[in-house]
């Protein structure tokens, strides 16, 4: 199967890209895009669980996803930085797969994981685009590749949306790829510490902020997203 993509998530955390971009990454499967997830981290400093557990967790989302794929990059959860080592395993990442969207961390939120993996995969989607920078994949050299876009997610923080997907009709399946991740959110039955994202308010919040998204759009729900560079549009009148 071509490893070749039309979206690729990079996020530093497992159920980074669950929280803030499922019902957008399962609409565009739906409609028959290739979308592929890369997380920088295996998450392991993470309050609760384990970097093995949340490995299991994490294929199992991507099922229900739909991605073609997902693997970690061996970043180090909290410590990792826009190095050159670090940005070079990205550019190699987004030369694989050549996806035309990316989509990546909020420019700034609550974990300060999210805004340094935002600026480093926004770099490293401009480094890959630089042809005397060489890289290669199995042994063979990789052609140069930059993304059309980088799309931003908007995470624990609200930050005012550039756009927004309708994600109406995805709402339960992302409820579902969320409850992939049980050791990270609400259990009444563990012994773990708490965490922000496992209090009892996280979800109704999270659905909340997903309305609010929609309420924009005049949609139930939705999922927001900023960017560096404005869009470009053929037809004023296809925009909602």
């Amino acid at each position: 199967m071509s490893s070749i993509v039309d979206i690729l998530c990079i996020t530093a955390h497992p159920d980074d890209v669950e929280i803030s971009a499922a019902g957008t990454v399962v609409k565009h499967v739906q409609a028959g895009r290739r979308v592929g997830i890369v997380d920088l981290t295996s998450g392991e400093l993470g309050t609760r669980g384990n970097a093995e557990l949340r490995q299991r967790e994490a294929e199992a989302a991507r099922q229900v996803l739909g991605a073609l794929f997902r693997y970690q990059l061996g970043l180090r959860d909290g410590f990792f930085r826009a190095d050159e080592e670090s940005l070079m395993r990205v550019v190699r990442s987004v030369r694989r797969h050549r996806p035309a969207v990316v989509i990546t961390n909020a420019v700034q939120d609550r974990h300060p994981d999210h805004g340094r993996a935002a600026a480093l995969v926004a770099e490293a989607c401009f480094l890959s685009g630089l042809r005397r920078i060489h890289t290669h994949d199995e042994g063979a050299s990789q052609p140069e590749w930059r993304p059309r876009a980088v799309y931003h997610m908007i995470q624990d923080r609200w930050i005012d949306p550039d756009l927004v997907v309708d994600t109406t009709a995805f709402w339960s399946t992302k409820q579902a790829a969320l409850a992939c991740f049980k050791s990270q959110f609400h259990d009444p039955d563990s012994t773990e510490p708490v965490s922000p994202i496992s209090v009892p308010e996280f979800m109704p919040t999270l659905e909340g902020r997903d309305r609010g998204m929609g309420r924009l759009i005049g949609a139930a729900f939705g999922e927001g997203f900023t960017v560096a560079r404005p869009p470009g549009v053929d037809d004023l009148l296809s925009l909602g």
